[in-house]
């Protein structure tokens, strides 16, 4: 009898296996400990790193197990140690869709053999017994080998193992049996990181995309006409022609009458007033229908596919609410908050008002009923072409809400993409990226200093927040007129749209009042345009000699031929000495490609500094000159080390977005690359 027997005491379960020895912790890409997933894209070689060791000395072995979405089976690859037990493994992501991944280790008692004998050797140490200890862990692999030329193989190692000593010794630190021996390991007590992190996989375009917002309804080519879908089909060349490809259009459904806003927000509406797209559903029907002004559903799958040839996707606004006229509020009056007096609650943002939007009730006791409602509305859109999504205020509706729906929308369509307006909380937009949200709107339109957008895209660019959230910044939205736009001119929205096409891999402008500089704001003080969009048709007149489209093709031009500028990582800020501008470059990760980018955040005066580079760790050789191209102009600089002079005249130029090559050596060379 034990000890423990007669003590007669109750234990603690003992667990199922506790020869379990090797540790396995600090996984990354790992986002609230497994339990969101972290985001990449189709083509993506994933860096999975994690700790993995064991108790005393022996050898650990690490792998990375990889199961892709639609896959019951594991594939495994192997791991490098970096030292102080952390390890580093690769997968390729080439399927949309979540996938799993899990960091397995375990003790390999005949490498600590190995590695032990040969110490030994070399001690001049009697290795007769070890030598046998060896035999009996290649005999014990024998039963675990699959193939007979493994086990042919492992036999005959045995049998050495256990003949002459000077035959046995060479055998034994014979590579040939270390990788035979690596093809049958001893894995019985091998330890499995659980639970899995997942890796949501989306198309490249979520990562990359230049995004081209207009109003169909202000489309028209001759003025006083309400524009069609038709008329947006003629836009695509246009659009196209600026680099764009996405195409987002503001909700595209029939408009409520009761308590239409008029013109400039005003809260009586005249006869010929078209209100505010938001305030979605009339007689003519809700999320589904189609404002007749506009056409048809038809209309919306031609522009789809129009737009398709033309390189351009489609993104439709997502508006979860109603008007009083909604088909809903008549038909689902639980799915709205009642008022003690029994009307509705309408939409505010004390002290706005915006009695024409009624928002939906996620408390409602029918809430089930509404989330399948709303769901429905996506897949009815999806099946018209639709796969882009710019979802309004996901902020204010449930979270749990969000996590559902775009589940189950990438469960049968994983190239569905959602963009988040949530202009909120840090935590909140985070919260939504975590939730599945593809991309986010961020605060770059108020960051505008150099020490703002320094701090703000740092943490941008570096996990924890790159792991989740994929920024698309704006410098203007129909509801957001900034302040440095209204007094900065033409310089101002050229230096903003430098800065937001280079800092973030997407990004995109309300146009045309962007290309045309629109910067008059309804009153002094407020964000608001004047004779905005959203409460009347507007009339554009693209040919405007000042308009900034030449400018954004270039810019957009660059975007797609840099795959630097396609990355949220691979960002570095530099000093420039001057806090009028501000200097940062982006690189690929194999540095194949490396764009600076200096801007001069002062649109009224000329602002001049030294740019400061790391040359060595950007991988510039620090012993010859190289050159800079110029991506907006063409114009080409040779520099030398790691302190270069820039002037920058903002009614010349915004600034500089500069390619930076090796000096190149032949005519032939310098003519190519111009």
């Amino acid at each position: 009898m034990t000890l423990s027997d007669r003590a007669g005491r109750a234990h603690a379960a003992l667990p199922d296996e506790g020869r379990r020895r090797v540790v396995v912790e600090g996984l990354t890409p790992l986002v609230d400990g497994g339990r969101f997933p972290a985001k990449r894209v189709v083509g993506d070689r994933v860096v999975i790193e994690a700790d993995v060791f064991a108790d005393g000395h022996d050898v650990v072995v690490a792998r990375v197990r990889h199961r892709a979405p639609g896959s019951t089976a594991w594939s495994e690859s192997p791991m490098t140690p970096l030292g102080n037990d952390r390890w580093r493994g690769e997968i390729d992501v080439a399927d949309l869709g979540l996938h799993h991944v899990a960091v397995v280790g375990w003790v390999d008692a005949f490498a600590t053999w190995q590695r032990d004998l040969e110490k030994r050797v070399r001690a001049d140490q009697d290795v007769a017994v070890d030598l046998l200890v060896g035999a009996g862990l290649v005999e014990a692999a024998i039963g675990r080998a699959s193939e007979p030329g493994q086990r042919a193989g492992l036999e005959q190692a045995a049998t050495t193992l256990r003949g002459a000593v000077a035959d046995a010794t060479a055998m034994a630190l014979d590579p040939e049996l270390t990788e035979l021996m690596d093809q049958v390991p001893d894995r019985r007590f091998e330890t499995i990181l659980e639970p899995a992190a997942t890796i949501a996989v989306d198309p490249a375009h979520a990562r990359f995309s230049s995004w081209y917002e207009l109003f169909p309804r202000s489309t028209a080519a001759d003025p006083g006409r309400h524009g069609t879908l038709g008329d947006v089909v003629e836009r695509l060349p246009y659009v196209a022609g600026m680099g764009f490809d996405v195409l987002y259009l503001p909700p595209i459904h029939p408009i409520g009458r009761t308590f239409r806003k008029g013109p400039n927000n005003q809260v009586t509406a005249g006869p010929g007033d078209p209100g505010v797209p938001w305030a979605i559903g009339g007689p003519e029907g809700g999320h589904t229908a189609v404002h007749p002004e506009l056409g048809t559903l038809e209309d919306v799958r031609a522009l789809v596919s129009a737009a398709g040839e033309h390189g351009i996707r489609i993104a439709l606004d997502l508006a979860f609410q109603a008007s009083p006229d909604h088909p809903y509020v008549l038909e689902h009056r639980a799915w709205f908050r009642a008022r003690p007096d029994g009307s509705i609650q309408y939409a505010e943002n004390p002290p706005k008002k915006y009695q024409d939007i009624y928002p939906f009730d996620f408390e409602s006791e029918d809430w089930a009923g509404l989330w399948q409602e709303l769901l429905a509305v996506v897949r009815f859109w999806v099946d018209q072409g639709i796969r882009i999504f710019r979802v309004d205020n996901p902020h204010t509706k449930a979270f749990p809400f969000w996590q559902w729906l775009i589940a189950e929308i990438k469960r049968d369509d994983p190239d569905v993409l959602f963009l988040a307006e949530a202009f909120t909380r840090p935590k909140v937009m985070y919260r939504l990226a975590k939730l599945g949200f593809s991309q986010s709107y961020t605060y770059f339109t108020w960051r505008t200093t150099k020490h703002e957008l320094t701090e703000y895209f740092e943490e941008l660019s570096s996990p924890p927040a790159s792991e989740l959230f994929r920024p698309n910044v704006w410098p203007n939205t129909p509801d957001i007129l900034h302040e440095v736009l209204q007094h900065g001119g033409r310089p101002a929205f050229a230096l903003r749209l430098v800065l937001g096409a280079t800092l973030a891999a997407s990004y995109g402008i309300y146009g045309p009042a962007y290309e045309l500089a629109e910067a008059t704001p309804r009153e002094p003080g407020s964000e608001e345009y004047l004779d905005s969009e959203k409460y009347q048709v507007r009339h554009w007149d693209l040919e405007r000699a000042d308009s900034l489209a030449p400018l954004i093709a270039r810019v957009n031009a660059a975007r797609r031929q840099h795959p630097a500028l396609q990355r949220d990582d691979g960002l570095a800020f530099h000093d420039i000495g001057n806090e009028r501008l501000i200097a940062y470059s982006k690189r690929t990760p194999d540095g194949s490609d490396l764009v600076l980018t200096i801007v001069n955040l002062d649109p009224h005066h000329v602002q001049a500094g030294w740019v400061e580079l790391p040359l060595e760790a950007l991988g510039i050789d620090p012993e010859r000159s190289f050159e800079v191209h110029d991506l907006l102009d063409g114009s080409t600089y040779l520099w030398d080390g790691p302190r270069n002079y820039v002037e920058i005249d903002p009614a010349i130029r915004p600034g500089h977005v500069l390619h930076v090559r090796p000096r190149l050596r032949t005519e032939a060379e310098f003519e190519y690359y111009l």
